[in-house]
């Protein structure tokens, strides 16, 4: 896998243009500097989580005593399921509503809107499959991250721009490529196993 791949499938993971509507209803209540400073309080916070994954994901792995191709192959289920999730969205809003009068602080907004199981997954499966590429990750997490936090940061302009009809339609597009991208991490995974 590329660096570009790479920062393109951990970019459809973050899901940003779905990520919209939970930063919106979870801000609405701040002023707009208020919000852009919690946006990107949270969007730091939440690449240091991911780093902290990409680093001492291998060391998990060693620990946890799993094979590569079990982790590529979960991984891929994972990534099924958030991208089949994207095409058919549950029909209420959501469990990540916030309490009235507060502001949100890491929950829900960072962990796990942003740097979520799927993310983290992903990130030790990079750093597990190719350990002396940690570098070329590193970039392509910082990459992904970046677009993710300028499409979140504009988050209120995007959402009176294009509506919710457009967003929608874009968050199904990446849903599809991120189930074509799943698919193909099982394929690997199981070729890899059946050659063991």
């Amino acid at each position: 896998m590329t660096t570009l791949s790479a920062a393109i499938l951990l970019f459809l993971i973050m899901d940003p243009l779905g990520n919209i509507p939970i930063f919106l209803s979870v801000l609405k209540d701040l002023s707009p500097k208020r919000r852009n400073l919690i946006v990107i309080r949270e969007m730091l916070i939440a690449l240091a989580v991911l780093m902290v994954f990409l680093f001492a994901g291998k060391f998990i792995l060693a620990a946890l005593h799993l094979r590569q191709e079990s982790m590529t192959i979960a991984g891929g289920i994972v990534l099924f399921l958030i991208g089949v999730r994207m095409i058919f969205p549950p029909v209420e809003g959501g469990i990540f509503g916030a309490t009235p009068g507060t502001e949100p602080f890491i929950v829900p907004l960072a962990i796990p809107s942003v740097a979520g199981p799927s993310t983290m997954a992903a990130l030790m499966l990079l750093a597990q499959d190719h350990p002396e590429r940690t570098v070329d990750w590193s970039i392509a997490l910082t990459a992904a991250w970046f677009a993710t936090s300028v499409i979140l940061f504009c988050s209120t302009g995007l959402y009176r721009l294009l509506g919710a009809s457009v967003l929608t339609a874009f968050e199904r597009l990446m849903g599809m490529l991120l189930v074509a991208l799943s698919v193909q991490m099982i394929l690997d995974g199981v070729i890899v196993a059946l050659k063991a």
